[in-house]
């Protein structure tokens, strides 16, 4: 398993691309992905909600359990992946890719998101 060198990390196995216009997507990672399992349900944050960092935005369902997803930056949500909504698998197919989850405008970013080596360390994967 390996995680993207360009995204950051949080310890609640989030991860963040770099800016583009203020704006960075957010996914989860592999790891989560494959502790979860199968994720049948996938409940983002509304276009025009605001996150804040390290609090919960939302959920996914698996058929193992519920995970709450937590937002790695503050800032205002403006747009969630409706595909994943649709198709809750591609969490687990394609978690850097197509299985992203939402787009923020970022208007704060914690000081303690990990590198992908310090994540990787982080995680035992």
């Amino acid at each position: 398993m390996s995680n993207p060198q360009q995204l950051r990390y949080s310890k609640e196995h989030e991860w963040l691309s770099a800016t583009e216009d203020g704006v960075a997507t957010v996914g989860i990672t592999e790891f989560a992905a494959n502790a979860l399992g199968d994720v049948v349900f996938a409940q983002l944050p509304a276009v025009g909600d605001t996150v804040a960092a390290g609090e919960t935005c939302g959920e996914l369902e698996s058929t193992k359990s519920v995970s709450d997803l937590y937002s790695p930056v503050s800032g205002e949500v403006v747009e969630a992946n409706q595909d994943v909504v649709d198709d809750p698998s591609l969490v687990n197919s394609a978690p850097f890719e197509g299985g992203w989850l939402f787009k923020v405008r970022v208007a704060e970013e914690p000081g303690d998101l990990l590198s992908a080596d310090e994540y990787t360390a982080f995680a035992g994967s």
